[in-house]
């Protein structure tokens, strides 16, 4: 048993959707959540710099005493996975390996779409996993990259926000996908927007959701799971706008918040 907080890092608020997914899950557990929006968009920087910054907030939560690390963004599992797996003295679990499970187990016709970053796309990173766990499923991917600031912004509510996602999305109805991964943690609070786009036809795959089993079964392998009547905390930190982030998280949580900026001369 094992009563500290779990860690959960991102380029902003796409990762409230992985950190909801485990707070419903595991209702006993504490987390502490870290959105880099003074940095953000991750999928348009590069690999040096994206792991500059995963060590940067992976080093920040390390001091909050989390107990188990989820980097709660695509471009930061492909870019960055493996260097902080090798070097945090904590389990540290990605999106893009259960996302892509989770899809295999979904598609029927082995036409599998993945909308992300740039960044995301342009690792293969999706791809390739999803090649390895079935070699006969065919994968179109495509940068969606405005569709973070959207989120960031607020703006996926009105009629004009869906006829940008409908144009965006539009290439990807050519290739006869029956399931879509929303290949960043941002595009889940837009779910319906981009279900709108894709028709009801076609399954869309939110990674986080998958993420979940990976945490339950992290935490049980390592016996760090909290006790059941552990009170479970949750704790923000943003280097952007702290009014701005509290507007979204508590939007897409249903709870009232509070969080903290933080200083990038923090970080380094």
């Amino acid at each position: 048993m094992n009563s500290q907080p779990i860690g959960f890092m991102d380029s902003g608020v796409g990762g409230l959707t992985v950190a909801k997914a485990v707070i419903k899950k595991l209702p006993n557990e504490s987390i502490v959540y870290f959105g880099d929006e003074a940095r953000l968009p991750y999928g348009e920087k590069s690999q040096a710099q994206i792991q500059t910054y995963a060590t940067q907030v992976a080093r920040f939560l390390l001091k909050r005493e989390i107990k188990l690390l989820v980097v709660a963004c695509n471009t930061a599992s492909a870019q960055a996975l493996p260097l902080l797996a090798r070097e945090l003295p904590i389990p540290v679990i990605g999106v893009i390996d259960p996302g892509s499970k989770l899809a295999i187990n979904t598609t029927l016709n082995h036409r599998v779409g993945v909308i992300a970053t740039n960044g995301t796309v342009n690792s293969h990173a999706y791809e390739r996993e999803l090649k390895r766990l079935d070699p006969k499923t065919t994968v179109f991917s495509l940068g969606c990259p405005r569709f973070i600031p959207m989120v960031e912004d607020g703006e996926y509510h009105r009629p004009e926000d869906q006829k940008i996602v409908d144009v965006d999305v539009k290439p990807m109805l050519a290739h006869g996908i029956d399931t879509l991964i929303m290949g960043c943690t941002h595009y889940p609070i837009m779910r319906k927007l981009i279900q709108n786009a894709v028709g009801p036809r076609i399954r869309l795959v939110d990674p986080g959701i998958a993420v979940c089993e990976q945490v339950v079964d992290g935490l049980k392998h390592a016996d760090l799971m909290a006790p059941n009547d552990h009170q479970a905390t949750y704790r923000f930190y943003t280097t952007g706008a702290v009014a701005k982030f509290v507007t979204i998280a508590e939007d897409w949580l249903q709870m009232k918040i509070d969080a903290c900026h933080v200083d990038l001369s923090e970080l380094e």
